[in-house]
């Protein structure tokens, strides 16, 4: 793979969906205008610890559960559960995260329409958030996608998102790791035997994000590691049964 190649997340956001947004999106963002090509896709039921995840950096902020509800489809599909979805999308080419950015415009869509007419955000729209007494107390970007910030911050989220094996093994661009034990996951803690109610994290033979990996075995052993145990088990409770709402 070449050094220049970076890699970068989309995620096309339930109100996009619901406006029936996701071909002008695609469209906007496809080979012809980016020069990028698609390294990944699915499309995600958001559940509440790959919502607290994504948006770890806002965590007990004001709009935090505002921010939650709206990734997770509560807001624009409240009546309709079984709709609440995301689509997933890995782009890559050179300078990938700027291109992308670029086009998707400012966070803040009435910036967007001001400043750059036309971009994807430019449709989105901007909620006032009240409390219980109806004062507005913040607000929140319904900006139809997200859209990594800096490399380092699409690493995160793409292997948030993704296992290695969603991805083709030739546009893989981040190291991964053969795993030679067994790791179960529950209520934030892992194990190295099934227990009721686990899940199985990795299995042997099993290729994963070495960074992964790497932060559960120092989990394991009570260490300081880079991530949660949670951040590394996210992707494998995307669309699973047991999975809540």
């Amino acid at each position: 793979m070449q050094n220049d190649i970076e890699q970068t997340l989309v995620l096309i956001k339930p109100d996009a969906l619901k406006n029936s947004l996701t071909g002008y999106v695609l469209s906007q963002l496809s080979e012809f205008h980016s020069g990028l090509r698609f390294a990944g896709a699915k499309i995600v039921h958001v559940n509440q610890m790959l919502a607290e995840e994504h948006y770890a950096e806002h965590r007990g902020k004001i709009f935090f559960p505002s921010l939650l509800a709206y990734i997770m489809g509560g807001i624009h599909y409240a009546d309709q559960p079984w709709k609440r979805r995301v689509i997933a999308l890995v782009y890559q080419g050179p300078g990938a995260v700027l291109k992308i950015r670029d086009l998707s415009g400012p966070t803040n869509p009435h910036v967007a329409r001001d400043t750059r007419p036309g971009c994807v955000r430019s449709l989105g729209t901007v909620v006032p958030l009240k409390d219980a007494e109806g004062k507005v107390i913040g607000e929140r970007m319904d900006n139809l996608i997200h859209a990594s910030a800096t490399p380092a911050e699409a690493e995160r989220e793409i292997k948030l998102w993704f296992r290695p094996t969603d991805i083709p093994p030739g546009m893989r661009i981040y190291q991964t790791a053969v795993v030679h034990e067994y790791y179960y996951f529950k209520d934030g803690s892992l194990f190295l035997q099934y227990e009721p109610g686990t899940i199985c994290l990795f299995a042997p033979g099993d290729i994963v994000w070495q960074s992964d990996l790497e932060a559960v075995r120092l989990l394991y052993q009570g260490k300081e590691a880079p991530c949660s145990a949670a951040a590394v088990a996210a992707k494998y409770l995307i669309n699973a049964e047991q999975e809540s709402a």
